[in-house]
Order: C-alpha cells, then structure tokens, then sequence
C-alpha cells in the first residue's frame, strides 16, 4: 500500500521541482543557476529538464500559472525562501482532484 504522503514525496514534489527548472530555463537561466536558485545538484536540473525525472504529473492551468509567477519572481530575486511557495503549489494541486494516490490528503 503507498502512502498519499509517499506519493507526494515520490511523484508530486519531483513533478513541481521539474516544472520550475524547466520554467527557470525558459527565463534564461543555466543549469548552474537553476541549481544555485533550487538548492539541488545540477545533474538532479539536467534529469528534470530531459524528462527523466519528474515528468509524470500535468499541471492544471492555475497551477502552471503558479510555478510560471514563482519561477519569475526567482529570476527577478523577489524571493529569497521557496520552500512556502512550493508548499502553496503542492497544496494548491492536491486540492485540485486529490492527485497523490486517489485519496483524501486535505
């Protein structure tokens, strides 16, 4: 049996960090940077940005607007701690049809 929580941990959080690198890198950042700003590896950037991590969650509208407004305002250093933004984010998308494993995890 796998857990809500296991599944965020497993496929919702690696779907959000995916979608901001691959955000981040269409506002001009590097790889470097994306991992500077994330505080991941680049090789953990470089597996989110080839679909080889992270891929198996699409986002509905409103939170891709998220992930699109935090990945900007990391660029434009509006932000100095992500972790309550993408906190927002996972929140926001578990209550958009309970997306972590089919079970109330409100």
């Amino acid at each position: 049996m796998k857990l809500p929580c296991e599944k965020v941990v497993w496929d919702v959080l690696p779907a959000i960090r995916a979608a901001i690198a691959e955000e981040l890198a269409n506002c001009g950042l590097t790889q470097q940077e994306i991992a500077r700003e994330l505080d991941m590896a680049p090789s953990a950037v470089s597996q989110y940005l080839s679909k080889k991590r992270g891929y198996r969650i699409v986002f509905e509208d409103d939170v891709k607007e998220s992930i699109s407004q935090l990945a900007l305002d990391i660029k434009e250093k509006r932000v100095t701690d992500i972790v309550p933004r993408v906190c927002r984010i996972c929140t926001q998308l578990r209550a958009e049809g309970n997306r972590c494993g089919g079970h109330d995890t409100g």
